[in-house]
């Protein structure tokens, strides 16, 4: 995934000291498909994820991630979650921890390509034929599709 540029200037000063960040899930649902995009990092499939650039609303950045990433337009009908994920350190060292909120979305136009660098490929799976998602994802989904208007979030 390509470093937001705040992001490189904070690590000019800081190392890679642990960084708290802003990030966000699109679970991007379509008459019983997921959108999803294999990950160039890791080349798993996975939900949409993306950092919250200084200002951006989180509901900005759902819609600018997946449009860049995907093609697709989306609209963010509600947030289904929200928690912390756990720190890890990225291939370079650099030591992260995200506050994620969950969108669910849905599609209004364009068709799901490629569209930069984090991913290798882009589809629809229909959710009875899903591939094998990080657990963080599947948790991620399975909260996005209950049927509860409140959103999901960790306590302890």
């Amino acid at each position: 995934m390509p470093t937001p540029q705040f992001i490189l200037d904070l690590r000019e000063h800081i190392g890679h000291a642990p960084l708290w960040l802003s990030g966000i899930t699109a679970v991007v649902v379509d008459d019983g498909r997921i959108l999803l995009n294999r990950r160039s990092d890791t080349g798993r499939w996975a939900l949409l994820h993306g950092i919250v650039e200084p200002g951006e609303q989180p509901a900005d950045t759902v819609v600018r991630e997946v449009l860049e990433e995907t093609g697709v337009t989306v609209l963010p009908e509600r947030i289904t979650s929200v928690h912390t994920l756990p720190a890890f350190a990225c291939a370079n060292g650099d030591q992260v921890q995200y506050l994620d909120v969950a969108f669910r979305c849905r599609p209004l136009s364009g068709e799901a390509v490629v569209g930069d660098e984090e991913s290798l490929a882009v589809a629809w799976f229909p959710l009875d034929d899903l591939p094998p998602l990080a657990p963080n994802d599947t948790l991620l989904l399975e909260k996005a599709l209950a049927d509860h208007p409140s959103p999901w979030f960790a306590v302890g």
